[in-house]
């Protein structure tokens, strides 16, 4: 049997009750499917290095990005190609969940070092397999950004022009976005995934695979700023992250140690810095 490659969303039927009346009628669903990810270099053969929960899409740049967010790959260069895995054991199903990414040389650090080849996480899965407050705050860590941040004036702009590109929260209100811009505000990539650090990952991702630099000025995000939503925008080096949530106490003490601008609750009306 041919694979089908999966979609963003998967049509379902419900029963809706609204006070006194019940219809049944066809709904939405975020499409939520595991990603294996394997690494290989030459004299190296294939091997996983971690499994998330994610919507099929980009898959290639997801990959991409949470290897460069892990500390694994120091740039596109590092990477030769990236493909779905023609495994012949994998069944039909699992034909575009697995991906490989073939780099050119051992990777910057072991990828068993955090995560061994039985590693795997759901989407919302951030940090695991810390000993210690001190080791959770050694992050890999890009150069520091140099250029302007948006202002706040800026920032009260960014939730609803990020909410103008979310076609699959749209259809479904179940995945999260995320968003590289620029200081004035203008998106340069956007992506969505029911799991918000795969969105992160997929637009650093994007831009590595694009040869384009992975920093910004600014990474917006749908949800909360998590401690692990700012170690990823730590490690390419952006200048700021805007979240329309709040942060939790671990991602303001990392901000504020990396000179990473943090602001929160960020919407037209207000929003409010942290870091």
């Amino acid at each position: 049997m041919t694979a089908r490659r999966p979609g963003p969303t998967v049509r379902t039927r419900v029963r809706e009750y609204t006070g006194s009346t019940e219809r049944s009628r066809e709904d939405r669903l975020a499409t939520e499917e595991p990603l294996e990810i394997r690494v290989e270099w030459p004299g190296a053969p294939a091997r996983p290095v971690w499994v998330t929960m994610r919507t099929p899409g980009h898959d290639f740049e997801l990959a991409a990005g949470w290897l460069r967010h892990e500390g694994f790959v120091a740039g596109g260069s590092t990477i030769r190609s990236v493909a779905y895995c023609t495994d012949e054991t994998l069944s039909a199903e699992q034909e575009f969940n697995v991906v490989t990414v073939t780099l050119g040389g051992p990777p910057a650090r072991d990828p068993g070092h955090r995560h061994d080849a039985a590693s795997s996480g759901s989407a919302a899965c951030g940090v695991c397999g810390k000993d210690s407050v001190a080791a959770v705050l050694d992050v890999p860590r890009g150069e520091s950004w140099s250029g302007p941040v948006p202002t706040a004036d800026v920032v009260r702009t960014l939730p609803d022009r990020l909410r103008d590109h979310q076609p699959a929260f749209a259809r479904t209100g179940g995945v999260h976005a995320a968003a590289l811009a620029d200081v004035e505000g203008r998106l340069l990539v956007i992506r969505e995934d029911v799991g918000r650090h795969n969105a992160v990952d997929k637009v650093t991702g994007s831009r590595l695979l694009g040869a384009e630099p992975e920093a910004g000025a600014c990474l917006v995000v749908s949800g909360r700023a998590g401690f692990e939503l700012v170690q990823k925008a730590v490690a390419v080096g952006t200048g700021s992250l805007v979240a329309v949530g709040a942060p939790s106490s671990l991602a303001v003490r990392l901000a504020e140690e990396a000179g990473l601008v943090l602001y929160g609750f960020a919407s037209a009306e207000r929003c409010v810095r942290y870091a």
